[in-house]
């Protein structure tokens, strides 16, 4: 549900403009409101779960994003869609990262290996599903609701949850809660907020002179955190994120691998339907459809992975390769004078099994080179890291496609090649991580 609704708003923002009277400019805080809480809020809400209780918060967040989709569903008015967006970013931030922290408590070894493919699924799953759901939902008008269903439909499947969740989720642990650091709360969420918004916003309006202020304020920002983090554990503290946690090289290189073939895929999903529904002028749901081969392959690595006897602990850099021959052949195919069809988005398929490889066992490994005392410190920073990582990749992959966007094909060709430059990149820094 939360990756749908990154996605789903995307679509139907036409809609949304035209139904409530709205500007281009306007609708797109219906869209980024979302994001940047959800971004911001991350490693907040994975701290919330060691505070609260995983279960707790899972549930929580889960409660508050149900509520805010149903009042996005009955919104008289633009100021109201928007607000209830914001809020619906924060419960999928208080929600998500328990996910990852359950996973990593309850599950070992190869079972934790599978319980992180149905996870990947999700989320890859999710984002291509909220392009498909956007556009079918939309097109059918149901009861001459237009757009609102999109966001109504979370409130039933929400309610489901919950009561699974309450039978199903293992109940927490009683003992001592950790303190949330406030400062660090403060700190941290003003510096993802001057570094997510201009990447949100800032191509989409030509890169005005605040959002390079706002990308400039961002270090000092982030060098107060690092202050108060370190006074923190210097008083004997809990920070935000535990120094341990950075301070650790297979993290670090995990998170750059990770960040790398993660920041692509956002990217690609940004462009290619730039280049099908812009260049080609094909529909919405065509642009969706394009997605589902890459998405098929992503799953396959979940199944197949745990299965391996041999050669596992070399995957990540071995998807990564397999992630860099699909765009090199992704790239060929425009060279020698293909746009789209069955073969291009056969070839897509190569670089979604190569991307299903590498995420996996990236957070697979990243997750478990440290005890489990740093459960909600991994699993906030991978989350954001990723959330990050794909904001940067579509304003880049976005500004580069748009000065190109005379010769779609080129333009896709050049962001392809940046693309297999980062994916080259992840597997060096996955090598470093394996080794």
């Amino acid at each position: 549900m939360a990756n749908i609704d990154t996605a789903v708003a995307n679509i139907a923002g036409p809609s949304i403009g035209a139904d409530l009277h709205a500007s281009e400019g306007a609708v797109g805080l219906v869209v980024s409101g979302y994001v940047v809480a959800f971004a911001v809020l991350l490693i907040t809400g994975a701290r919330l779960g060691s505070s609260l209780g995983y279960r707790r918060t899972f549930l929580l967040g889960l409660t508050v994003f149900t509520a805010a989709s149903l009042a996005c569903g009955l919104a008289p008015g633009l100021a109201t869609l928007v607000v209830a967006r914001f809020v619906q970013g924060a419960g999928a931030a208080l929600m998500v990262p328990q996910v990852l922290s359950g996973i990593q408590l309850h599950f070992q070894g190869r079972d934790r290996l599978k319980a992180l493919g149905y996870f990947s699924i999700a989320l890859s799953g999710g984002a291509v599903a909220g392009q498909l759901l956007g556009g079918v939902l939309i097109a059918a008008d149901l009861f001459g609701t237009g757009w609102r269903p999109i966001f109504l439909v979370n409130v039933p499947i929400g309610i489901v949850l919950a009561v699974a969740g309450r039978r199903l989720l293992p109940a927490d642990p009683p003992g001592r809660r950790d303190r949330l650091d406030l400062g660090g709360v403060l700190a941290l969420s003003t510096t993802v907020l001057l570094v997510i918004v201009p990447l949100l916003l800032g191509s989409e309006r030509g890169w005005p002179t605040w959002s390079w202020l706002c990308l400039l304020l961002s270090v000092p920002a982030l060098a107060l955190f690092e202050y108060g983090e370190r006074r923190a554990a210097g008083r004997g503290g809990r920070p935000l994120i535990a120094r341990q946690v950075l301070g650790n090289p297979s993290v670090r290189a995990g998170l750059l691998a990770h960040g790398c073939t993660s920041g692509t895929y956002f990217a690609l999903l940004f462009v290619l339907a730039l280049y099908l529904q812009g260049g080609l002028h094909k529909g919405p749901a065509y642009s969706g459809f394009a997605m589902v081969v890459w998405v098929a392959t992503f799953g396959l690595a979940g199944p197949i992975l745990p299965r391996l006897r041999r050669g596992l602990r070399w995957m990540p850099v071995i998807g990564c390769l397999v992630l860099a021959v699909g765009y090199v052949s992704v790239l060929a195919y425009l060279l020698l004078g293909g746009s789209a069809g069955p073969l291009l988005f056969a070839l897509l398929g190569i670089g979604g099994l190569g991307l299903g490889i590498t995420s996996n066992t990236l957070i697979g490994a990243v997750t478990s080179s440290m005890s489990s005392q740093y459960v909600a410190d991994l699993s906030g920073v991978v989350a954001t890291n990723a959330q990050l990582s794909g904001a940067l990749g579509v304003a880049i992959a976005g500004s580069t496609y748009a000065a190109l966007a005379d010769d779609p094909s080129r333009a896709l060709g050049v962001v392809l090649a940046g693309f297999i430059v980062l994916t080259l990149i992840g597997a060096g820094a996955a090598h470093r991580l394996v080794r």
